[in-house]
């Protein structure tokens, strides 16, 4: 079935504009609220947000909607993803609600929806709510209108909640730590947790103003984190996203690292430990041959999934995993959360640093990676991919590559993009056969 409404990761879009307009978040308080609306007992759903000017509109649209069906509210302000996820469930809430758009630009807003386990709904659960969306929603009676209210702890809970996911015995004394926040959620728990366990913190992106979420600064441009890092002498960099659910690390050199080998060191660290479940790790087809090839050393496998981080956790449930995630940064760890947690995982990379006594520059390359190459091109509307010129150019490049490498092509899920990556060992042919395709999704969407 066709979604209207729903992408890879909930309800994306520019504000006001569809689907990201107050009229349609009201809507899908109402839709899901009322798909949620199973038992006797009293209804609750747990609503946080990241720092984006518009979470103020969605946020108060949505608890109109949920409350008119007659469903509670606990609003928990800027917090992580990872924690909405994590008090929906303490909180026996029904529900669960982010509103971020993760990454993306300030004037992007989305909707991500946690059931009561503290997952992302499946697909049955969104088409069921989308069906309800267009319709007319059955309003609760006057007097069974549900009531809102905040919570000012939350924060104090989901730090208590990172940290037990330190090993007791290590501390983080002596260690200097630069953490790039993003000017998102996380913009005052992560260096809180972090100063708490004992490191010597140096924050940035802990400002937000409304419009600055992920402006030239966080995980998806850590330029500003590696220049601190070097600048402080730092012990490592830390960099998350927007709304705290990925992680981009920076050793002691000024390296930048990606979730590759973030799932390469937890893995094989956990392994050794007797730790790791499944025999292997999580991760999708974007991820670095690389890293399939270290892992296969190392007696376990890559299991790979479709893009997407709710991907990933579906096939970790499915075979009993409990390490796996994307080379973009999300970690997820599944003993310790539901969903990526870029917090939680900086610190089982911490664990590995302080418990290993290594520089970070050592100890987190942990294999080398393939030549790999992705790029993104935007286009207004249509179906580039559907162009028989591109389709020929893509079959050429795959005929090129074949034996060496890899071609990946996909319409990004969130944003209007296609993406184009090759891998493989010959790094001019990747790079060649990327801008040919790349020209080629131009052409057909101009």
């Amino acid at each position: 079935m066709a979604r209207k409404y729903f992408g890879t990761d909930g309800i994306r879009g520019r504000t006001n504009q569809a689907p990201m307009t107050a009229e349609i978040a009201m809507k899908v308080g109402q839709a899901a609220g009322a798909h949620f609306l199973r038992g006797a007992h009293r209804h609750r759903v747990v609503i946080g947000k990241d720092t984006r000017l518009s979470g103020y509109m969605v946020e108060s649209a949505l608890v109109a909607g949920f409350t008119s069906v007659g469903m509670d509210v606990v609003m928990v302000g800027p917090m992580p993803t990872p924690a909405v996820a994590l008090l929906t469930r303490s909180m026996r809430a029904d529900l669960g609600v982010m509103i971020s758009a993760s990454h993306n630009p300030f004037a992007d807003n989305g909707i991500k929806l946690f059931g009561p386990d503290g997952y992302k709904l499946s697909d049955a659960d969104e088409l069921a709510i989308e069906a309800l969306l267009d319709g007319t929603p059955t309003l609760a009676p006057a007097e069974q209108i549900g009531r809102a209210r905040r919570v000012e702890d939350a924060r104090g809970r989901y730090i208590h909640a990172a940290k037990l996911t330190f090993p007791d015995n290590l501390r983080l004394d002596g260690l200097r730590v630069v953490v790039d926040c993003a000017n998102g959620a996380a913009y005052q728990v992560a260096p809180s947790a972090l100063w708490e366990l004992g490191a010597d913190v140096i924050a940035l992106g802990v400002t937000p103003n409304g419009t600055n979420i992920n402006e030239r600064t966080g995980s998806t441009d850590p330029a500003a984190l590696r220049a601190k890092v070097l600048e402080t002498r730092a012990d490592i960099g830390i960099a998350l996203d927007g709304d705290a659910d990925r992680l981009i690390v920076v050793d002691d050199r000024g390296t930048i690292v990606d979730g590759d080998q973030l799932m390469a060191l937890i893995g094989v660290s956990w392994h050794r430990r007797g730790l790791l479940r499944g025999g292997g790790v999580v991760a999708t087809v974007m991820s670095n041959l690389g890293l399939e090839r270290h892992l296969e050393a190392q007696g376990l496998t890559l299991h790979r999934t479709n893009v997407g981080d709710r991907y990933v956790v579906e096939a970790m449930r499915a075979g009993g995993y409990n390490v796996g995630g994307e080379q973009s940064g999300h970690i997820i760890m599944t003993d310790y959360a539901t969903t990526g947690d870029g917090l939680v995982a900086a610190l089982q990379v911490l664990a590995a640093l302080v418990s290993e006594g290594k520089p970070a520059s050592k100890l987190l390359r942990q294999f080398e990676p393939l030549p790999q190459l992705l790029k993104n091109v935007r286009f207004a509307g249509g179906q580039p991919l559907d162009d028989a010129g591109v389709q020929k150019t893509i079959a050429a490049a795959e005929e090129r590559l074949v034996g060496t490498g890899r071609l990946l092509i996909r319409k990004s899920g969130t944003e209007p993009l296609i993406r184009v990556m090759a891998e493989g060992e010959d790094e001019a042919l990747v790079s060649e056969v990327v801008e040919e395709v790349c020209q080629a999704v131009r052409r057909a969407a101009a």
